[in-house]
């Protein structure tokens, strides 16, 4: 096991900031430069924002259900904790790798940022594919990583929630392992619990909920209304499925939808509900009976007014983004639109609601559960999609507002939002001698 001492900055040289490897850091810290470049930050203050504060790297074996062992790489990445404790989710893929959760700890940064939560960005990650292991697998796994990691979480330190692969139960064993370690039951450790201990009503929808918020905060600039929209959707799963279903309700037009195996269209829209069914019995939008198959590809470049990708990072880039037809573009994923992507998205007139600013309602619904949690009192589900839709309305808000004052791009104007308050943070704070 290879570990970094959680009190101390891991092994990133300053220097590193401009000369990041292609790949998901690289377009982060892309990100931040321009953003720095723009607030006209100095150089010691980029160097701290580019680079994590406490990272550790654990190796995790896992004794199969056959009796063989296996081992695995974990990772975890406060990015910065200067206004708060780190938040971030947990993701189990087969992808993951350490600059991966590095640059989405650095956007759960900007993200808290945007839409003024009292927390820093962190995230976490396991590289294994879920779908190949069994429940109990996945238990072992879960809590021999969070006691691995255990220097690092806490109510008052980091708070863990679920990400791609994991779900609201990962985050129990979490829970579980983690208050057995110290003697008490402690809730608020992550956040996206079942209900029965302690998670928030609205959650499991959150992420989608703010998507949709935002979606029709932008449109109606242009004077479109939502349920006038049509829609597609790359990616059904906790987030694409429920934005789909979400903007059904309200009377949009959802034409497309696509899963890791293929796609959906409709011209006329797709009946959702029946999606939803026709996933439930086989896992899959593939073979649906009432639409026309169609590739992931393929739907990136349907004629719509907005698209959201809503599955993993990167799909939109050089090459896929000069396919583009629609108006806009909302990212319900996490960093799905490289730095090249963006810049001929830009080029052709899309407007690009950003990532830490559209799927913002997870965490801002995890906030509540986290204050719910720390005193004991549950709110209403009214209450807490009341405060989800005021918070994303006022983020989307100063978002625009300053893009429009200061002639940016959505994504710079969300970024410069996040990075400005993160480093006032800093300055405030001082430097510890």
């Amino acid at each position: 096991m290879t570990t970094f001492p959680v009190d101390e900055t891991p092994d990133t040289a300053p220097t590193d900031i401009v000369t990041a490897r292609t790949g998901p850091l690289a377009d982060a810290r892309a990100q931040l430069a321009k953003a720095a470049e723009i607030l006209d930050l100095d150089d010691g203050m980029h160097q701290m924002l580019a680079t994590s504060r406490r990272e550790i790297n654990v190796t995790i074996p896992l004794r199969r259900d056959d009796g063989t062992v296996e081992l695995f790489s974990g990772y975890r990445v406060q990015h910065n904790v200067s206004r708060g404790p780190g938040k971030g989710g947990l993701r189990y893929s087969k992808h993951v790798d350490l600059d991966e959760v590095r640059a989405l700890a650095m956007l759960m940064t900007w993200k808290c940022a945007v839409v003024e939560l009292p927390y820093g960005g962190a995230k976490g990650g396991v590289t294994i594919d879920a779908r190949s292991y069994s429940p109990g697998e996945l238990e072992r796994v879960t809590r021999r990583y969070t006691s691995e990691i255990m220097p690092m979480i806490g109510p008052e330190r980091d708070i863990p929630a679920p990400d791609l692969g994991t779900d609201e139960r990962t985050m129990a064993w979490i829970m579980d392992t983690y208050s057995v370690n110290k003697g008490y039951t402690i809730p608020a450790v992550v956040t996206g619990k079942p209900l029965e201990i302690g998670g928030s009503l609205g959650r499991p929808t959150a992420t989608s909920a703010g998507v949709v918020h935002t979606l029709a905060a932008a449109i109606a600039e242009r004077g479109l209304r939502t349920k006038d929209a049509s829609v597609a959707i790359q990616g059904f799963g906790k987030v694409g499925s429920h934005a789909a279903w979400i903007l059904h309700e309200q009377g949009a037009r959802v034409v497309g939808v696509s899963d890791e195996f293929g796609g959906l269209f409709r011209a006329e829209g797709l009946n959702i509900p029946a999606v939803f069914k026709h996933v439930e019995r086989t896992g899959s939008v593939v073979d649906f009976p009432e639409a026309q198959a169609i590739s992931n590809t393929e739907l990136l470049a349907l004629e719509v007014d907005v698209l959201v990708p809503a599955a993993v990072e990167g799909v939109l880039d050089d090459s896929t983004a000069r396919t583009v037809r629609a108006r806009w573009v909302v990212e319900g994923a996490n960093g799905p639109t490289t730095a090249a992507g963006d810049k001929i998205l830009a080029d052709a007139g899309v407007v690009v609601v950003p990532d830490i600013l559209a799927n913002a309602g997870g965490v801002v619904v995890s906030y509540f559960e986290w204050v719910q949690a720390n005193q004991a009192y549950w709110w209403t589900l009214p209450e807490i999609e009341e405060k989800l839709a005021d918070r994303m309305r006022k983020g989307y808000a100063d978002v625009a507002n300053l893009a429009q004052r200061q002639d940016l791009s959505l994504r710079d104007a969300a970024l410069c939002i996040g990075v400005r308050r993160v480093a006032e943070a800093h300055e405030i704070r001082g430097l510890y001698p």
